[in-house]
């Protein structure tokens, strides 16, 4: 049964597009990663200042395969800035939802 994993970061406005760009330099970082299904990144429009990651993953230790590897990797090496130092983060907190999938629709074809 597939999983999904959303991570709430809490990121200022002034840090919004730092935290875009970050994303898109790194789009397809997870997409070949066994048991990966689905990736979005979501912008708030409400009043509020919560992105969400939603990946979805074939099951927990997939998800837990990624995180010790590619993901972590990314975070501890990827995007350093000039002498090696690494940028500050553009999220000032973060969250970690996990659901299961118990049900699901797909749009119907044309």
């Amino acid at each position: 049964m597939s999983v999904v994993k959303i991570n709430v970061l809490t990121v200022p406005a002034e840090q919004r597009e730092v935290l875009e760009k970050r994303f898109a330099s790194r789009a397809h970082a997870v997409e070949s990663s066994d048991g990966f299904e689905w990736f979005e990144l979501l912008r708030p429009v409400d009043g509020t200042d919560n992105y969400l990651v939603y990946t979805r993953w074939r099951d927990e230790e997939s998800f837990q395969a990624w995180m010790e590897g590619p993901m972590k990797a990314a975070h501890q090496g990827a995007g350093e800035g000039a002498g090696g130092e690494r940028p500050k983060p553009a999220a000032s907190g973060s969250t970690l939802w996990s659901f299961e999938v118990i049900q699901q629709a797909a749009p119907k074809g044309e």
